[in-house]
């Protein structure tokens, strides 16, 4: 990710690093930005691990998954909703106790090597102030582990945008041809742009059921 960060200016707001995926949440800017961060993240990952395993073939199960998110409160949901994927799994209590994941991050700056760009997360959440940024962003994430809330939200990793009405329609309109079968769900404020679903049944395990269409949208036209 630092990496992609250099060479393509991959603007990367928050991320969560797992045993088996990863949560990136990025602020599109420059043409293609995106894809070819993914490209090189991707490949040097699954590069890296199968000459230190000593293993041939693929090492991602899919491509990745992209949804585009409405900079108001939808993005503050969606920053503490990546945070909370480590606690979400059951291997800490609070994403302060996790070494691989934006909220250390944020919350304690590093001198060297940074990945998120906090500067551009503070201008995006209307935070001027370094220091009420992290509180806020304390905050966001203690009221949802106090109120017991933290539970898996499929939007964020199914729906192809989020975000007020307005925001899903213009996302819709902008995809064309590509929005035929997806719907659009929700109410007070909170929509979101569904991929219709593909029944695998017969062919993998419970958990790989319900596997979504390509999703082909090229997010730096609008974003």
């Amino acid at each position: 990710m630092f990496e992609a960060k250099k060479r393509f200016g991959l603007c990367i707001l928050n991320y969560t690093v797992t045993s088996n995926h990863i949560h990136l949440l990025v602020h599109d800017g420059k043409e293609n930005v995106i894809p070819k961060s993914m490209q090189l993240i991707a490949g040097r990952t699954g590069k890296e691990y199968n000459i230190r395993k000593n293993r041939k073939g693929a090492f991602w199960e899919d491509r990745y998954h992209a949804t585009a998110v409405k900079t108001d409160d939808h993005l503050i949901m969606c920053l503490a909703y990546i945070d909370l994927n480590i606690v979400r799994a059951g291997v800490v209590q609070h994403p302060s106790e996790w070494g691989f994941g934006g909220y250390t991050e944020i919350q304690n700056q590093k001198q060297r090597y940074t990945i998120v760009n906090r500067g551009e997360l503070a201008n995006l959440l209307g935070i001027k102030d370094d220091a009420q940024m992290m509180e806020s962003h304390r905050q966001w994430v203690k009221e949802i582990l106090k109120s017991g809330s933290n539970k898996r939200d499929a939007k964020w990793t199914e729906s192809i945008a989020v975000g007020d009405k307005e925001f899903v329609l213009e996302t819709k309109a902008k995809l064309g041809a590509k929005a035929v079968g997806r719907k659009i769900s929700g109410e007070n404020g909170n929509y979101e742009l569904r991929e219709p679903q593909i029944p695998y049944s017969p062919l993998f395990t419970p958990e790989k059921r319900a596997l979504s269409s390509e999703n082909s949208y090229f997010w730096n036209q609008f974003l």
